[in-house]
Order: C-alpha cells, then structure tokens, then sequence
C-alpha cells in the first residue's frame, strides 16, 4: 500500500475528549456494515463504558465490529466488560500482549500507539485521543490537552484498507480487472481538503512521518506552528527547525509545561539552548498535561495524529497521521493553537535557559547521545515477535499466562504492515 494524496475530503478539526468522542460515538451508533478500531488505551471508566455500550449495540444490529488495542497500554480491561462485546460478536484483538516478567510488563517497546476509527468506509476519525475520562476537560489538573480529525471523502477508503490489511483473514488485494467500487464512497458529500494518510511501521515505512515533517520545514515561508506533547526529535529535524528560523520562518513549538511524565520536560529542555539561540520560539503550555501531536506550516498544510517527535515514536511504534492540505482548516488549527499560546503558555527567553558550562553541556551531550541511540539499544534486547492474540467469546484471555491465548496471528508477514 502506497501513500497517495486525496482530493475532496471533509475534514474537521476535534478538541479534547469533549468534542471527539460524541462524534465518533454518534458515527458508530449510526454504523450499518461495519466499524474498525483501533487504540493505545482503552480504561474502563465512564467514557471507556459509553464506547462498550454503543460497540455493543452496534454488534447487536448486526454490524461487523473489529476492535484492536495495545497490550501494553491497555492490559486491565475486565473479563466480563469484554466478554460482553465478544459474545456479542465483536472481534477482539491485542497488540502484542505480553506476559509479565517477575511483575513487570515486558511490552515497553514497538507498541501499537494508533488511534483510528473507520466506519462503514465513509467516515474515519485519526488522531492522538484515547478512550479514557482525563481526555476530557472536565476531569480536573490532569485532563490532557489532545486533538484528532473526523474525516469524510476518498481519503476514508485509503484509511479504511490500511487498517484491514493489518487484520488477520482479510484480503484486501484488487488487481485491475476486478477492482470494485466501494458504494459507500458513492454517496460522499464532497469537500475541498486535500489529504494524505502516512504511518510508521517496522517494516517499509519506518521514517514516513518524520520525512514529511522534514518536507514541511524545507518548504516552510513564513510560520512553523508545532505542539508536540514528547518533544525529543533527532538531528534532521531539529536541523531543520533552526535552519528554517535562520531563513526567516517564524518557527513556533509548543511543549508541556506541566508534563504527565517528569523526565518529559526534562529531555525537551536539554534542546532550548539550540533552538532558542537559533530564534525557535518556544512556549511551554501550563494549563494541564499537553498530549497532542499537531502541526501546522504558512497558511494550508498541517498534520494531526498520534505520532509524538520522540524516540519511541519516530523509531519503534506503530503511528499513523493525517497530513491536511487545506486553508480552512489550516485556520481553525491556527487559531486554537495561538489561542493556547496567548492565554496558557509561557515563553522560553535566553534568560530561562541553562546556564552554557562545560557540566552542564557534557550533561547534555550525554544525554542527548542516549535517548537518540535508545532505539537501538532495545534492539540488542530479545527481539519481539509481535503478535495479535484474538479474544474468543466468552472471556478474556489471562494476559500473565501466555499459552491461554487462544488465536496467535504473527503480524510480521509479507503484506502485513507492522
């Protein structure tokens, strides 16, 4: 599957919890052939009960219902909460679920960190948004600050084979002479976005969505905005944000001030030297946890998704991202973001940076070398063979014992994408 540029899609911009999950709960509910879905996190709390409840009364009307989540980011789900929806029907997948070691969670690495939803083919939603209450804004300090699309036009179908290919007992192959109109493409309303679907894999696409980031900056004229909640990119880009600033672009990168994870807004201040003093812009956001992975370049290109600029991200997990060509959209994304930046960021001047000694560059340097090389480093670890293990009908498999899987799917075949 090759990534293609799509013209005359709909596409509107999500924020939050709030906005997101009545749209894509409303697009299941109304579901008549089939929903695809795919996420990192799935919690069973009040949001995490409503998707349960609108899978199962789709699955009930007799719509084929898919369902893949991360073994890692999601391993506490109850049985009966899934069994419900398997004895319902739904088909029921984990990413890689790994057994614990001595208590610990061995599936730290390559996760399936996708966040996709695909319904009858003719809408789609992509994004960086979880199934949990803190993706909303109500949920108090620690709610995150998060974004996806929903999408309607051609670019649906592009979405819609991605994720089928990577579904065992699905053939999505057409030659030529026998390729078929999809008829729920056939009743799409027509817009005026261009859209292109990108993602990482470990396989053909590994540096996809880093190479049109990359794109992006060289061809940048007037503005970079960038939200990124793991800011930790490597050499290319960060090369390319400062020689876009030097060219005179104005480059603007929001990161969080108020990190779910610590180590988060340290690894990210260890670069303020190099990119401030290169004239980047950079704001870091107070309101809450940052967790959105946006993009946005002069006055039509932006990406949403839910690949960070990380080393888990731009190395080892599975992402997928929607780059937008649109100036409408481009608008709305601008103005939310310049939003956040003028009521709840603070901005990064010379006189907030480390102080430039030769502990504090050594630090740096040392630091730097080791979250860049760190992909390769767990590649020294025993290699994962990643795996979906398909829930049966009636109960959830114990994820501590291995051998109680019950359907193993190796999903690093040919013409499988993980």
């Amino acid at each position: 599957m090759k990534n293609s540029w799509r013209d005359g899609n709909c596409i509107s911009l999500l924020e939050n919890g709030d906005q997101f999950f009545p749209a894509v709960f409303t697009a299941i509910s109304q579901a008549r052939s089939k929903v695809l879905l795919e996420t990192f996190i799935w919690f069973e709390d009040d949001v995490g009960k409503q998707l349960h409840a609108v899978l199962l009364n789709a699955a009930q009307r007799g719509v084929r219902v898919e369902v893949l989540l991360d073994g890692y980011g999601s391993p506490d789900l109850s049985d009966e909460f899934v069994s419900e929806l398997t004895s319902a029907g739904v088909m029921f997948r984990y990413y890689d679920p790994r057994p614990p070691l001595f208590g610990i969670r061995t599936n730290l690495f390559r996760r399936m960190h996708r966040k996709i939803v695909v319904v009858d083919s003719a809408v789609a939603f992509v994004g960086g948004i979880n199934y949990s209450a803190e993706q909303m804004s109500d949920y108090g300090p620690e709610a995150k600050q998060d974004y996806s699309v929903k999408v309607e036009g051609p670019v649906v179908h592009d979405i819609y084979q991605y994720v089928v290919s990577n579904l065992p007992g699905h053939d999505t192959k057409r030659h030529w002479w026998h390729r078929r109109r999809n008829p729920a493409q056939e009743n799409l309303k027509p817009g005026e976005a261009q859209a292109l679907f990108v993602w990482r894999d470990n396989n053909r696409h590994r540096d996809d969505i880093e190479r049109y980031y990359l794109k992006m900056l060289g061809k940048a004229k007037r503005e970079v905005i960038i939200a990124n909640a793991y800011f930790f990119p490597g050499y290319r880009l960060l090369h390319a944000m400062r020689n876009a600033s030097r060219r005179g672009v104005s480059v603007k990168l929001i990161v969080q001030g108020e990190p779910d994870m610590p180590i988060v807004k340290v690894g990210a201040r260890l670069l303020y030297n190099y990119l401030v003093r290169s004239g980047v812009k950079i704001y870091e956001y107070q309101r809450r946890p940052l967790h959105g992975k946006v993009a946005l370049m002069d006055d039509h290109w932006a990406t949403v998704g839910s690949s960070n600029l990380d080393p888990l991200s731009l190395s080892l997990n599975l992402e997928a991202n929607l780059i937008i060509y649109d100036r409408t959209f481009n608008e709305t994304l601008r103005q939310n973001l310049s939003c956040l930046i003028a009521q709840d960021c603070q901005p990064v001047d010379e006189s907030m940076l480390p102080k430039r000694t030769w502990w504090n560059l050594g630090k740096s340097v040392l630091a730097f070398h080791f979250l860049r090389h760190f992909p390769a480093m767990v590649g020294w670890l025993p290699a994962h063979t990643q795996k979906l293990a398909q829930v049966m009908p009636p109960a959830q498999p114990q994820l501590e014992t291995q051998d109680r899987i019950d359907t193993e799917v190796e999903a690093e075949n040919p013409g499988v994408k993980y």
